[in-house]
């Protein structure tokens, strides 16, 4: 198949979280099943300087965003067989120190840097040798994709354009402006409807994409599930269930030649589940590159994060205070809202030798602290999928997780199957609750035989990218056995 993702972030391009990770996994694995293979992304500051092999592309990119005239050009690179990447390059938009937010928060000017880069989507799509069947769009940042070639196809002579498919890595961004924005689109009024791209009065990127693509995903199974509810579907709960074509949720996979424990520049020792003594060598090393006491026998809880309360950096914050009246440590990378970052490195400060904080990112530092660590902290109060617990399990560092999302799909708890467990799951949001988890693990550090079928069973579960790809090829085939659906008019709102 010929297949063209699009994405705003794409490792080991740009990264912000997982959507970079799940991107660039998804078009390597494609690619190397036979598949023709292009990505749509922005060209953002340093990229050029840290991969000189990309080369200038002979395109050129001119649009309306409302009243103005804007162009652009494209860049690309070939990291593989039957894969292209291709960068959008316009200095004003994607020529910052950030990617969606510099120092005083959201660039003001988000709706304008990712409207062009919707057309400059469409535009390939349309003009590209390529030339792709399914276009696989991510994240709100992508949402007026669909909306733009349905019109295209209405009213521009696209004949035949390509199926869409959007997947929802968190409904909790969805790309919110006010409603004059959408004169950016340069389309009529009468698309700033209930039925696609108006909501609550406001202009909706990620809910445009939602009502006109033909298949919505998202990150996991359980995610699936819980986005129809008014709980965890940030007010599209109606919109979601009401789709002709139910949400589909695909668990995000890992890249086991990345992440790693036998071959892998970051880590100390290599190891696996025949041969743990390498994991204690890296417990040992991290805790001296981190300023920790060298103890092999001290309880090590680690966590890698966003620190917001998403991520339930509050609850974690509090329960590890009162752990840190017994004998453990605490190891944490990460970066987020000022009053936690404030409140972890305080932490340190008061409990030097026990407790390391490290705000910003690192990614060989990441992979030192899945493989140092003896247990994985990810209190999360939702997780569309989450990919530190996936990797914790590979490292043989059992993951305590709040039963939701893909950490529900993906962690195996006691209650679930004594044979298989590989983890530790509480239901509550609440940092009592993630307290009674913490001293479960503390009494299953304390009992090897059972920390080491924990460990044995995280690393031998299999999230592999391959198993991955043939879903979302799977899912793609039967895109194109449906019968293209007839496409209305939405009805004419003149009050907008």
């Amino acid at each position: 198949m010929r297949i063209l993702l699009a994405t705003s972030e794409l490792h080991p391009y740009s990264k912000t979280g997982g959507l970079g990770d799940m991107v660039g996994a998804l078009a390597k694995y494609l690619a190397k099943k036979g598949h023709q293979v292009g990505v749509v992304t922005p060209l953002y500051r340093g990229i050029r300087e840290k991969f000189p092999e990309i080369k200038r592309f002979e395109w050129l990119l001119a649009f309306q965003l409302g009243t103005e005239f804007v162009r652009g050009g494209v860049w690309t690179i070939q990291p593989q067989e039957n894969l292209t990447v291709y960068f959008i390059d316009q200095p004003r938009f994607f020529d910052r120190d950030g990617i969606y937010q510099g120092s005083t928060g959201d660039f003001v000017d988000n709706a304008e840097r990712f409207t062009f880069f919707c057309k400059s989507i469409v535009n390939l799509a349309r003009y590209l040798p390529l030339q792709p069947e399914i276009v696989h769009l991510h994240d709100w940042q992508t949402g007026l994709v669909p909306l733009l070639i349905r019109h295209d196809f209405e009213t521009g002579g696209w004949g035949d354009p390509p199926l869409h498919c959007l997947t929802v890595h968190n409904l909790a961004y969805q790309g919110v402006f006010e409603a004059s924005k959408f004169a950016l689109c340069n389309l009529p009024w009468e698309y700033f409807t209930a039925a696609a791209a108006e909501f609550l009065g406001s202009f909706n990127f990620l809910k445009a994409g939602i009502c006109i693509a033909d298949q919505v995903t998202t990150v996991s199974p359980t995610y699936a599930s819980e986005i129809v509810t008014p709980e965890f579907g940030c007010g599209l709960e109606a919109v979601l269930s009401e789709l002709r074509n139910p949400v589909k949720g695909i668990l995000n996979g890992v890249d086991y030649e990345e992440w790693n424990t036998r071959q892998n520049p970051h880590l100390m020792q290599p190891y696996d589940s025949g041969h743990m003594d390498g994991k204690r060598a890296n417990k040992l090393a991290l805790q001296k590159q981190l300023g920790l006491s060298e103890r092999a026998d001290a309880p090590l809880f680690v966590n890698v994060s966003r620190l917001v309360e998403q991520k339930g950096a509050d609850l974690q914050l509090e329960a590890i205070q009162w752990l840190l009246d017994l004998d453990v440590q605490f190891a944490l990378l990460g970066k987020g809202d000022a009053l936690f970052e404030e409140g972890f490195s305080m932490l340190a400060a008061k409990h030097p030798g026990k407790v390391a904080v490290t705000i910003g990112y690192d990614h060989a530092l990441a992979h030192r602290l899945e493989a140092g660590g003896d247990f994985f902290v990810m209190p999360s109060r939702f997780e569309p999928c989450g990919l530190n617990q996936m990797y914790s399990l590979r490292y043989g560092t059992p993951p305590i997780v709040r039963d939701t999302g893909g950490l529900a799909d993906s962690v195996t708890d006691a209650r679930d199957d004594a044979g298989k467990v590989n983890g530790i799951k509480f239901r509550e949001p609440r940092s009592a609750a993630l307290k009674q988890a913490l001293f479960k693990a503390l009494a299953v550090y304390h009992d090897q035989p059972v920390l080491g079928r924990l460990r044995r069973n995280g690393m031998r579960a299999d999230f592999a990218w391959e198993h991955v790809a043939t879903h979302y090829e799977t899912l793609y085939r039967e895109m194109k056995k449906r019968p293209r659906p007839a496409l209305p008019k939405p009805e004419v709102d003149r009050s907008a």
